[in-house]
């Protein structure tokens, strides 16, 4: 057993008071798992949802978030000879991120590349993951095509943004204002969500082949009427919730099903899907892989928006969704 620290969610809440940073211990690893001492660990809006207790088909409290993670091997368990104390890898995990020291199955597990900036690949584990998943295989964005994201200005939209321009398309989206000379820099058009003159601009150029839809409720609706003939909403995340969108906590279940129901019909040539992030996903090993290699040639660059320590934990919940600029999020789990 090994003495650590670890963020723990003690009771569902919107009082960021409920994290708590705790002294624990690590048993070693079991059979075909791997012990990591964390460096990075990926912090989202995953990690808001899950701490008030509206993240879908979460566990519950109390449990250590932290949905992903980049750290150094430093055991390994009976029966996992792939990788040995000392390599660097990257684990998309769900929960347990934010401790100092985690056991995983060895199979989740990916080499992370001598020369490869750790921040940016942590950033690479959920956040792009979700991206190139939604704009490869779920949109499967091509060249020419209008491509439009909510939230273009955060980690998941800013990776959209990015990767469907490398497939040749135009980008537009909504951010908050403070963020759009940023999205401008990098060849996004954006626009403001609340006063919904995006509806129309859209809709007079044709609408958009794909759009890309993290709020959820109603801004599906909204999504929806903004598509050309034959494109596609992605819906994902369902974040309006944790923006504090409505003032109560709403079921996304509900508007989910009828995204992906509204999109099945066979005599309108417009459709609709959900996508969720998943290590047991046939195409997990090869999207990281794939977007490993891309930041290791140079091909992308990740921005960074915001670092916290592990034990500022309840400061990155109350900034999240703040601040300008764009860019992935992380927690700093390792001491200098």
């Amino acid at each position: 057993m090994t003495s650590i620290r670890k963020v723990v969610i003690t009771e569902f809440s919107d009082d960021v008071e409920v994290l708590k940073v705790v002294d624990d211990v690590c048993p070693p690893p079991p059979s075909g798992q791997v012990q990591i001492a964390v460096e990075y660990s990926g912090f989202s809006g995953a990690d808001v949802g899950m701490r008030k207790g509206i993240y879908p088909f979460m566990k519950k409290a109390p449990l250590t978030p932290g949905y992903c993670l980049i750290g150094r091997i430093t055991a390994t368990g009976h029966g996992s000879n792939i990788f040995k104390p000392g390599d660097v890898v990257a684990v998309l995990t769900k929960y347990d991120s934010e401790a100092e020291l985690v056991n995983q199955p060895e199979k989740y597990c990916i080499r992370v590349p001598e020369g490869v900036d750790h921040q940016q690949a942590t950033a690479l584990i959920c956040d792009w993951n979700t991206a190139y998943g939604m704009v490869m295989h779920s949109a499967k964005v091509t060249k020419g095509q209008r491509v439009f994201i909510h939230g273009i200005s955060g980690a998941v939209g800013y990776a959209v943004m990015k990767l469907s321009q490398l497939q040749g398309a135009e980008v537009y989206g909504t951010a908050s204002a403070r963020n759009h000379e940023d999205v401008r820099r990098e060849g996004g058009h954006p626009f403001v969500y609340t006063d919904k003159a995006w509806i129309k601009s859209m809709q007079d150029m044709g609408g958009a082949h794909a759009v890309f839809d993290p709020l959820g409720f109603e801004s599906f609706d909204e999504s929806w009427s903004i598509l050309s003939t034959d494109g596609i909403v992605v819906g994902f995340g369902n974040n309006k919730n944790s923006l504090g969108d409505g003032g109560h906590v709403r079921n996304p279940m509900l508007p989910i099903a009828k995204l992906i129901v509204r999109g099945a019909n066979p005599l309108c040539g417009k459709k609709s899907t959900f996508f969720g992030l998943s290590r047991d996903s046939s195409t997990y090993v090869g999207n990281m892989e794939a977007l490993l290699e891309m930041l290791r040639t140079g091909v992308i660059e990740v921005p960074i928006k915001s670092v916290w320590d592990l034990e500022d934990i309840q400061t990155a919940h109350r900034e999240w969704g703040s601040g300008k600029g764009v860019g992935s999020l992380l927690i700093k789990v390792a001491k200098d």
